[in-house]
């Protein structure tokens, strides 16, 4: 058996012979030397150099490891690969919301990080759904859209980009209701669920396609947030839509200059199918809308231009009502996470023209050109009830390429526990 190494924070510098080390070893103990800087920057660094030393099985000790520092460490520490573990410390109502919040930080990152191959549009949705299941017992009911039957229902974006893959696409309708039959829906939640994105004949080069299976974090975001929250208590009834496809080339997949006509009216011409995402969400977002919630969330690992704004540090938030941003924000810093709001103005609306339809999906311009990522958030108002709070969160911390200073490559599930703090609000 692994013997454990303990880890204990302290504010003294360290001795003059580790020069400017932030980590120090003392035996079996490692000691985390806090600066004056952002501490939980330094103590999820830090857990990622014990990691890259071959550290696999700590216990946090001492009494300065608070919620967030503990989270922060765990954060770090984890890899894709199995082989860890990290022991709490603290009252047993923090280890008790620890072990909550890393049940669902396993659940969505073993879907992220799952092969393309193994998890197919309908595997996704059935997966979410009986973990969900599982979890709100009888409160929990849900049905899956599967291919042609999207058709009947309108549900025109998901199909569409679905349809080119020999495995079908699929809505996931999921209801949690601790209330009874009659309660009114309090928040509906919309996560995009390309579970492997080619780009489609807008195809991406290799090293852009290389780690497309965490297209679908959104969706693993949304359920592990609701997950985490029915866990903690969750007394208010949430709508769950899950927009699953695979992007895929073949002589069924849908083409640029093809133009769907969704449920609401809206035309859309197709000027890029590597902005595939919206499209799904499309639908997603007119479902929410139609569940009569009113307060609206998607999330999504929709656009670069997200990740070129505001790093892989941050998740982009957009909303038209400066108090729903003002909530996120104070959301995501309880629990820790960053957030960083991009402009949504009305006209963003229009800002990808289309001479043959009422939009296009994005600009013909490599990436969707300037302000791309709120140009995404313009597209996807339109389908967004008048009268609903909405909340776009573009996922550009979600997945890590490679290994970093803070992360593991792989999924990071930064934005679960924001959203899952938004639901009990």
């Amino acid at each position: 058996m692994t013997q454990a190494m303990s880890v204990l924070l302290t504010q003294e510098a360290a001795a003059p012979q580790w020069g400017k080390a932030d980590v120090t070893f003392d035996g079996g103990a490692a000691r985390i030397h806090l600066g004056n800087g952002d501490e939980l920057r330094q103590i999820q660094m830090a857990a990622r150099k014990l990691r890259n030393q071959g550290v696999t099985t700590v216990n946090l000790e001492g009494q300065d490891w608070d919620l967030n520092r503990q989270w922060s460490f765990a954060q770090g520490f984890v890899t894709a690969k199995p082989g860890w573990q990290l022991n709490w410390t603290g009252d047993a109502a923090t280890v008790a919301t620890l072990e909550q919040r890393m049940e669902a930080a396993r659940f969505a990152r073993g879907l992220i990080n799952e092969t393309p191959e193994n998890l197919p549009p309908q595997k996704l949705a059935t997966q979410a759904a009986n973990w969900l299941k599982t979890l709100g017992g009888d409160a929990v009911s849900f049905r899956i859209i599967e291919g042609e039957a999207l058709l009947e229902e309108q549900w025109v974006g998901i199909h569409a980009v679905g349809r080119g893959s020999e495995r079908p696409p699929v809505m996931l309708e999921l209801d949690y209701n601790p209330l009874g039959a009659d309660a009114p829906v309090s928040v509906a939640l919309v996560g995009k669920g390309i579970t492997f994105d080619s780009g489609g004949y807008s195809l991406k080069a290799s090293e852009g396609m290389l780690n497309m299976k965490c297209d679908m974090g959104g969706a693993a975001t949304v359920t592990a947030a609701l997950g985490l929250a029915i866990r903690q208590g969750l007394n208010k009834r949430v709508k769950l839509f899950l927009c699953c496809a695979e992007n895929l080339v073949s002589g069924r997949a849908f083409k640029l200059g093809d133009i769907l006509s969704y449920k609401n009216g809206v035309t859309v011409e197709v000027v890029n199918t590597d902005a595939e995402g919206r499209l799904v969400l499309a639908d997603g977002l007119q479902a929410a809308s139609a569940s009569g919630a009113p307060f609206i969330i998607d999330a999504a690992t929709l656009t670069g231009a997200a990740v070129m704004a505001v790093g892989g540090n941050y998740n982009a938030i957009f909303s038209p009502d400066e108090a729903v941003l003002d909530l996120a924000r104070t959301k995501a810093k309880a629990v820790a996470e960053k957030v960083w709001a991009l402009p949504l103005e009305p006209w963003h609306k229009d800002m990808c023209p289309s001479a043959y339809a009422d939009t296009a999906n994005s600009r013909p311009v490599k990436g969707g050109g300037a302000g791309g990522a709120s140009n995404a958030a313009g597209f996807l108002w339109r389908f967004v009830a008048p009268e609903a709070k909405w909340l776009h969160v573009d996922l550009a911390a979600a997945f890590e390429d490679s290994a970093g200073a803070l992360w593991a490559a792989g999924a990071t599930t930064h934005g679960v526990l924001t959203i899952a703090e938004l639901l009990k609000d």
